[in-house]
């Protein structure tokens, strides 16, 4: 079956945003106990690119695959974890980046590079990092992995806090009845 990615995201209203993402069915990794522990041989570059043994993966449906299955532990390892291995795996920055914001009612929605579709709220917080030279913006996706706002996203990002009063408030923003800084 062909992959179909989500609609664009300021066309959608957040009851359908919310439908999207209800439908997103992951494997449940969390109730899997792998007795192999290994190493993948895979790296997620900061810039969202995945490689392994070197090699960029070019096929954008193994990334997805290999997404649903990334975790990360309490001490910040990455783990691709199936019924019967868990394997480690590099992260530069962020598993994932954050591509797309829009504002959908009382929420901040975000697409990622994988096209998932996060809802900013209570269970998906923004956490700002860096410098104020250098914000660095993430965005709390599932399982302990973030994604990095890429540059435009920070932009988009930005706008929809000025248009909300950011001068005046400290540069906070909400979604979901939370509160996030967008300063470091």
């Amino acid at each position: 079956m062909p992959y179909e990615p989500p609609p664009y995201l300021a066309s959608l209203t957040l009851a359908e945003i919310a439908e999207l993402v209800a439908q997103r069915k992951l494997p449940p990794v969390e109730g899997w106990a792998p007795q192999v522990v290994g190493e993948s041989h895979m790296v997620i570059a900061a810039d969202g690119t995945w490689f392994h043994e070197g090699g960029p993966i070019r096929r954008e449906a193994m990334v997805r695959a290999f997404a649903g299955l990334l975790t990360r532990d309490n001490a910040g390892h990455h783990w691709l974890v199936t019924p019967f291995e868990k394997l480690s795996i590099e992260v530069e920055d962020a598993a994932f980046i954050a591509t797309d914001c829009v504002r959908a009612d009382d929420a901040l929605v975000f697409r990622l590079n994988t096209d998932d579709l996060v809802i900013a709220g209570p269970n998906n917080p923004l956490r700002a990092a860096g410098s104020a030279d250098n914000p660095a913006l993430y965005l709390h996706v599932r399982r302990g992995c973030e994604a990095r706002l890429n540059r435009s996203t920070w932009a988009q990002l930005a706008d929809i806090a000025l248009a909300e009063g950011a001068e005046d408030n400290g540069w906070q923003v909400t979604s979901q009845g939370a509160t996030f800084t967008l300063l470091p």
